[in-house]
């Protein structure tokens, strides 16, 4: 169909166009997509399992919607691409407010146009990408933002009455007739304004301030919600759960491929940084360790949850502190050091709840504990395990390694070392070079320096070496070397 070739609904009836309620829309356009082997809910990951499916069951059974989960579980963003299962374009009655169908108005102005004009009655275009609606739940929201009120300022300059229904200025629900509506955070919306929506979603009809409007409103609603808010901020009063159709719970990711694929995804980095900074798949392994670890941490609300946020944006601060010494040493290219985690604090410290022991703790402390425990959780998967305790006769992989560090001064790494004066200074340790060829023989040279880091630090979070940081740097010796300076 041509909208353009379509401008009266005299030319609309001419074309046999069929009108649809939303819901029918939404399911008839997924089964065509399904069957063509299409793919709808594309970039989310994680979700092909689990939540997709319920949420295209949803769809099927023509449900209202609500996502709960904790944040940054992508609900918003699975609402929002439900528009590509809308027809391309939908008739709409010119100068209508509510989106009046011309095959079926129902609003006042709708009826009285076709009345006036009959088949010359003009009609434009609606597209997809404007009929979605979306309002964040804030405890000022009131039932007049939502449904509507009487417009004094309509009254006096069309000289009715208040008792003339079109006075009435109508809220963003009438509004968002033939569309999809999301409601955002539905348990910070105060009870009495969810009773609102009580017969909107059930039998369709509306009152405003004593009119009693029969407006069979032609909505998908999606409500998303935080299990957090249930007790903490709100609640979904039971008649309304009661009248929404799905709920579908969403998740985190549930392993470390998925959760680099949504970082990479979602982080932006300039093609400037990622053209000049060499990024070792480690480097990205360690920044979803770490927020794997925060989500069972002791020191963080789990019911608060952890977003997948926090890892975007330590990602993006990860390769800033790269970029940042690349630019002070005037070098075109770089790689991603382990130091270079230091620089992501800031960006966990904001993104995480803290319990009561945390906060004795401090955030600074927590964000530093978050990035040792990644190392600890991924160190043996590289290299063999450290036993706690072992006989003093009993060799262990990592002899040869301190055995360096106690016969040497140990190692100063400035954080704005060059280049070459970084992997110079790591090389040195001739046993470390030689524990990580031995059991990561096909490693990249290129990923050589960050690995030869990453092991003195797991060394360190084992207890095997101790570490010192400084303003400047970090710096590595022998276990025992801070009790023998002391004396």
């Amino acid at each position: 169909m041509n909208p353009n070739a379509i401008k009266t609904l005299g030319d609309l009836k001419a074309s046999e166009y069929k009108s649809k309620t939303i819901k029918t829309e939404l399911r008839d356009n997924l089964i065509a997509k399904m069957k063509a082997g299409e793919q709808v809910f594309t970039g989310i990951f994680g979700y092909e399992h689990t939540v997709i499916p319920e949420l295209e069951r949803a769809i099927l059974s023509k449900h209202n919607i609500n996502l709960l989960g904790l944040r940054g579980q992508a609900k918003t963003r699975l609402a929002r691409m439900m528009v590509k299962l809308l027809d391309e374009y939908i008739p709409v009655i010119e100068g209508s407010e509510i989106n009046d169908d011309p095959l079926n108005p129902i609003s006042r102005y709708g009826k009285e146009k076709i009345a006036e004009h009959g088949d010359q009655t003009p009609i434009s275009w609606l597209h997809r990408e404007n009929r979605f609606a979306e309002k964040l739940a804030t405890p000022d929201v009131s039932v007049a933002d939502l449904i509507g009120d009487i417009d004094p300022i309509k009254a006096a300059n069309l000289k009715l009455s208040y008792a003339d229904d079109r006075v009435i200025h109508y809220g963003m629900i009438p509004r968002a007739h033939r569309c999809i509506f999301v409601i955002n955070e539905l348990p910070d919306l105060q009870a009495r304004i969810q009773v609102a929506l009580f017969n909107i979603l059930q039998e369709g009809d509306i009152q405003i301030r004593g009119f009693k409007l029969r407006l069979p409103l032609d909505l998908q609603f999606v409500f998303t919600a935080n299990p957090e808010d249930y007790t903490n901020r709100g609640s979904i009063v039971t008649p309304l759960k009661d009248r929404i159709g799905s709920q579908i719970l969403t998740h985190y990711p549930q392993n470390i491929s998925i959760a680099k694929q949504i970082t990479q995804q979602e982080s932006g980095i300039d093609k400037h940084q990622n053209a000049a900074i060499y990024i070792p798949e480690l480097a990205r392994d360690l920044i979803e360790q770490i927020g794997f670890e925060a989500r069972k941490s002791e020191y963080i609300d789990a019911k608060s949850g952890v977003s997948a946020r926090m890892s975007i944006t330590a990602f993006q601060n990860l390769m800033s502190t790269a970029e940042r010494r690349m630019l002070l040493n005037d070098e075109n290219k770089t790689s991603l050091r382990f130091a270079d985690f230091m620089g992501v604090i800031p960006a966990l410290t904001g993104k995480v709840e803290l319990l009561y022991e945390g906060e004795q703790e401090g955030p600074d402390f927590v964000a530093k504990h978050l990035i040792e425990n990644a190392v600890k959780s991924i160190f043996p998967k590289l290299f063999p395990e450290i036993k706690k305790l072992k006989k003093q006769e009993e060799a262990s992989p990592y002899d040869e390694v301190t055995a360096w560090f106690v016969s040497n001064d140990g190692i100063h790494l400035d954080e704005d070392f060059g280049e070459q004066e970084y992997l110079q200074t790591l090389t040195q340790i001739k046993p470390l070079v030689n524990l990580v060829q031995k059991y990561l023989p096909e490693l990249k040279e290129k990923d050589l320096a960050f690995t030869l880091e990453f092991a003195l630090w797991g060394l360190t979070a084992f207890d095997m070496l101790s570490k010192h940081q400084y303003n400047n740097g970090t710096q590595f010796q022998d276990l025992y070397s801070s009790y023998l300076s002391g004396l």
